[in-house]
Parts: C-alpha cells; sequence; structure tokens
C-alpha cells in the first residue's frame, strides 16, 4: 500500500482533504499519492512568504550559503533514490535520471557560492559634476519579493532546483508549484530544505491543480512569476498579470546546423551521433532537443544514413534498465499527440525514414526528411523523439532557415571556421549558440533562455538571482572624496 506524500507549508510537512494518484508512464504503476493543498492552506503559505519577505532578505548571507550547501551535499548522497523515483514517475532513462540529480546538485552547490558573493554592492563617485560634489553611491540588490517558481515536468527535480536555489540564494521566499505529473521529485527537495535553519515561511512546495493556479498567479502579493512550460500557458500568464515580473522559458524547435566544412568521416560521424542522442534524449521531451537538421548539399547525402542508423541504435524500452536510450513519453495522449503530427507530415509528403510507430506512451525514434514548411512538425515544438532533416545550400541559407521560426531558443553549428562560428553568434536569434555540437548543451550557471517565443528572461543562477531583484542606490552626502 503506497501512503499519501504530504506537501510542504511554510516550511512543515502537512495535508489537505484531497489527494491525486502519480502513475508511471512506462507500465502505469502507482508511483505515489499526492496531498492537494486546499484553498486555506493555499492562502496560509502564501501570507508566510509575505510575511517573512523582509526578514528573508535580510538573513545573513553565510546562513543561506549553508542551507543551499546543505540542500547539494543531501542530493548527491541520496542521488541513486531520488534518481529511480524520477524515473518512475516520469518514465525518464535512469541514466539520464541520474544525470538529471547530478546537475541539481551543481545548481544548489552554485546558488550557494553566488549567495556568498552577490549583491556585494557597487560605488560610484558623483562628483563628476559640481552638483555632486561630496556625495557617493552606492547600489546594492534587494528582492522583489515573494517568487511564484512554476516548474513542468520534464526535468522534475533539476527545473523545481532552478527556480528554488536562486530564490533562496537572493533572499526571496519562494512557492515552487511542480507539475502535477511529477510532483515527487519536487517535493523530494521539501525533505532536505527542512533540514536547514531556513526562517518558516520562506519556502513552500504546493502541488496546486492547474484548474486552481489564475488565482495564485494574479495574487499580488506574489510580484515575480517563474515559469517554464508551453508557450501558450506562459503568454497566457503573462497576459493576465501585466503588472508583474515575469520570467517564462519557454518551448523551441532547436536547430542543429551542419555546414561544408564538417566533412572528414569522423566529423560526420560525430555529428550524427550527437544529433541521435539529442533528439531522442528524455524522449524529446526536452526544450532543447535537435528536432531540426540543417545540412549543406555538400555533406548531405553522407550524413543522412549516419543520422537514420544512429537514430535506429538508440535503445528503447524499460526506463529503468540502465541500457536503455529512449523511454515513454509522459503519457499516452502524449504519444499520441506526436504520432498525430508525424502521420499529418507524412500525409502532405514528408518521406518517413525511420519510426513513426506509437506502442502506449512510448513513440519510435522517426526521423522524416522533405518535410513541407507548413506542416504542424515544421513550425511548432514536437517535444517528443522526432527529428525532421533539410538539405541547404550554403552558411547563409543555413542561418536563414535557422531564423525562420517563431522560436529562438538555442541552435548548434557543426563547424571548425571561427569566423563562422562568430558570424553564427551574430546572425543567429537565439539565446544560445553551440559550435560543434548540438542545441542541447547547457550548463547550469550559464544564462539560459531565449529570443522571439521562446521566452522573457534568463535562467542559470546567477542570471535568475538578477531577475528576481532589483537595483536601489544609497547616495552619501557631505563625504571628502
Amino acid at each position: 500500500m503506497t501512503s499519501t506524500h504530504a506537501f510542504w507549508l511554510a516550511g512543515r510537512q502537512v495535508t489537505g482533504e484531497d489527494s491525486f494518484d502519480v502513475t508511471s508512464p512506462w507500465d502505469g504503476r502507482l508511483v505515489g499519492s499526492v496531498s492537494v493543498p486546499s484553498e486555506a492552506q493555499v492562502e496560509e503559505a502564501v501570507a508566510a512568504a509575505y510575511a517573512v519577505r523582509d526578514e528573508f532578505a535580510a538573513t545573513p548571507a553565510h546562513v543561506r550559503a549553508a542551507a543551499l550547501d546543505h540542500v547539494s551535499k543531501r542530493l548527491a548522497e541520496r542521488t541513486e533514490e531520488i534518481a529511480q523515483l524520477i524515473s518512475a514517475e516520469n518514465g525518464k532513462p535512469i541514466k539520464w535520471a541520474r544525470g538529471e540529480v547530478g546537475r541539481a546538485v551543481s545548481v544548489f552547490r552554485f546558488a550557494a557560492e553566488e549567495a556568498r558573493r552577490f549583491n556585494g554592492g557597487e560605488a560610484q563617485r558623483l562628483d563628476t559634476d559640481a552638483g555632486g560634489q561630496g556625495r557617493l553611491g552606492l547600489t546594492r540588490r534587494f528582492p522583489k519579493g515573494v517568487v511564484l517558481g512554476i516548474a513542468p515536468f520534464n526535468f522534475p527535480l533539476n527545473l523545481c532546483a532552478h527556480k528554488v536555489a536562486p530564490a533562496i540564494a537572493a533572499g526571496a521566499p519562494i512557492i515552487l508549484k511542480p507539475a502535477p505529473a511529477t510532483p515527487l521529485s519536487g517535493l523530494i527537495l521539501g525533505d532536505l530544505l527542512a533540514e536547514t535553519e531556513l526562517p518558516a515561511g520562506s519556502w513552500s512546495i504546493l502541488p496546486v491543480p492547474n484548474d486552481r493556479m489564475p488565482a495564485l498567479v494574479q495574487d499580488e502579493r506574489l510580484p515575480v512569476i517563474s515559469f517554464t512550460g508551453s508557450d501558450k500557458v506562459g503568454y497566457a500568464i503573462m497576459d493576465s498579470v501585466p503588472r508583474k515580473h515575469c520570467t517564462l522559458e519557454l518551448g523551441g524547435n532547436g536547430a542543429a546546423v551542419v555546414l561544408g566544412d564538417y566533412a572528414s568521416d569522423a566529423d560526420l560521424d560525430w555529428a550524427a551521433t550527437r544529433i541521435a542522442t539529442f533528439s531522442n534524449y528524455q524522449g524529446g521531451q526536452s526544450c532543447i532537443s535537435v528536432q531540426r537538421v540543417i545540412a549543406d548539399a555538400s555533406v548531405y547525402d553522407r550524413l543522412l544514413p549516419r543520422i537514420v542508423a544512429a537514430v535506429e541504435a538508440q535503445a528503447t524500452g524499460d526506463p529503468s534498465d540502465p541500457k536503455t536510450d529512449v523511454g515513454p513519453l509522459v503519457s499516452e495522449d502524449a504519444a499520441k499527440r506526436v504520432e498525430s503530427w508525424v502521420d499529418e507530415a507524412v500525409a502532405a509528403g514528408a518521406t518517413l525514414l525511420t519510426g513513426g510507430e506509437r506502442d502506449g506512451a512510448t513513440y519510435a525514434p522517426t526521423v522524416l526528411a522533405d518535410v513541407p514548411a507548413d506542416v504542424t512538425i515544421a513550425c511548432e515544438e514536437v517535444f517528443g523523439p522526432v527529428l525532421t532533416v533539410r538539405k541547404v545550400d550554403g552558411e547563409e541559407e543555413a542561418f536563414a532557415a535557422v531564423n525562420d521560426s517563431k522560436f529562438g531558443l538555442q541552435a548548434g553549428v557543426f563547424t571548425h571556421d571561427l569566423q563562422v562560428a562568430f558570424r553564427a553568434h551574430r546572425i543567429l536569434e537565439v539565446g544560445g549558440v553551440v559550435i560543434g555540437d548540438v542545441p542541447s548543451y547547457r550548463a547550469d550557471q550559464m544564462p539560459y533562455g531565449g529570443a522571439k517565443q521562446s521566452g522573457v528572461g534568463r535562467e542559470g543562477v546567477r542570471y535568475a538571482m538578477e531577475d528576481y531583484t532589483y537595483e536601489r542606490v544609497l547616495v552619501l552626502t557631505g563625504l571628502a572624496l
């Protein structure tokens, strides 16, 4: 019998009157039952966070850093247990789940380091004009207020970490809302935070149902919203609260460009392997997975069979098996949506080179060529293990193809030419350009976010801390400078 998991309200574990079940997308087994906070309990959490905001902002850096270091250490100690939980509730292959825990360990470690050095203050001379004689400006950053963090299902631990760790490091109380499909990984952070000396009310983890979120989003006591998810939901949130500060990390349809100078057998083998791996890792359920391959005509005919072979070599199956590369999608409905998009493309003239089959929530790794520009899979984020391949003539056409999208999260460019690398950085309308690799590379300390409809603001620990805070200047008068 699986017990009901409590949620975390102002630092203490409580239960509500209702609950919901979390099941494995692989085999449908019950992973856990999660208690749902009542409206009164949500109000209590918000009120507690709002009441503690000044106290928490004034908490010494060493206290916040010590708490973050503790969480990092405990995550590392419990890696295998937590990875098994991620794999069970998300369907993520265990090898990728272990990697996700490792990344969360780093996120909390980075946050501890930033807590110790962030907001040291910057002095500015003001006597550069006569009216400023004897005056000195001192600029520091202070939290904007309580953060409402809304996390997605695809990285159920690490993307919760990217909400919680920067907020604590900056001294901003946070209310975390994990995804309904994968709440257990987020709730486990509460186990570790409860072992620290952070003030009561500085954090809560509330598995609030999606249909009850509008009232929480619009609560004026929560002036900062950090959301990761679909562009449709993200922009609906922003439109509903135009006076709030919103950080939105939204979708993408990541492109990998393979240029003509990347032409040796070793080059093409590397590109094909990386493309195949990162079009299918997490079941393709990553905002920066490879969805589009844009290959120069001079290498296309040699690259394409390598990609197909590398995709077909991806091992699908039980996510608990360490040999599995590709597990199920988060639900059968998600797999059916991917199936319908592929079927639409094939009916419109696309060539199916491999894959294209669904078994429950599992969709086979798939490669499409000759995809018409107006079909859904060419325009939207597939969020599944599907790859499209396109032939172009030269760098200019390749870069134009990358930019021919409403999204702009990250792009990968396979080239050895340093001049091309700098041109790509200047021309490509994306938040990040990765040279010599796929767009799926992310270091958790770097600025991460997109252009166009891929979002607003940046994640990455220090960059999120800046997003959660604002500059306040102190002018000192009558000084002998």
